[in-house]
């Protein structure tokens, strides 16, 4: 039995029935939610960490302390996608997804692309247009 740890950028309240954040760094909080099995196991939230301390990579950092394994988000520039690379986390594009349930059932489905500098922002805190 093999346990996934997935995140997706959320509006409040988080959780399966919330609205996609659509860019992960602007997000209100992430979605957590264990894949056990090709099942939803469980759902939590975290808060997104502060841009202040380390930028778009303290997001990176805090997911990676998590365990998170992949990201599912809409938009995200340049650098975090490097981020989540070097931490060895895998992201998918779901730019097309309006709640997180959307989200997780194409990870789940299989049916999500992996995030390529594509699909990335060009930073300057502008929201993405997928």
């Amino acid at each position: 039995m093999s346990i996934t740890k997935i995140a997706i950028p959320s509006s409040l309240p988080g959780g399966l029935g919330a609205q996609l954040g659509q860019h992960f760094g602007h997000c209100d909080l992430f979605t957590l939610v264990d894949v056990e099995d090709g099942k939803v196991a469980s759902v939590t939230t975290m808060e997104n960490a502060p841009h202040e301390h380390g930028g778009c990579m303290a997001p990176v950092q805090a997911l990676r302390a998590a365990k998170v394994k992949a990201m599912l988000a809409g938009g995200m520039g340049m650098r975090p996608l490097a981020g989540f690379n070097q931490a060895g986390i895998r992201v998918f594009y779901v730019a097309h997804c309006t709640t997180v349930q959307q989200a997780v059932q194409g990870y789940l489905d299989n049916a999500l692309q992996e995030f390529s500098s594509d699909f990335t922002c060009q930073g300057g805190g502008g929201h993405c247009q997928g």
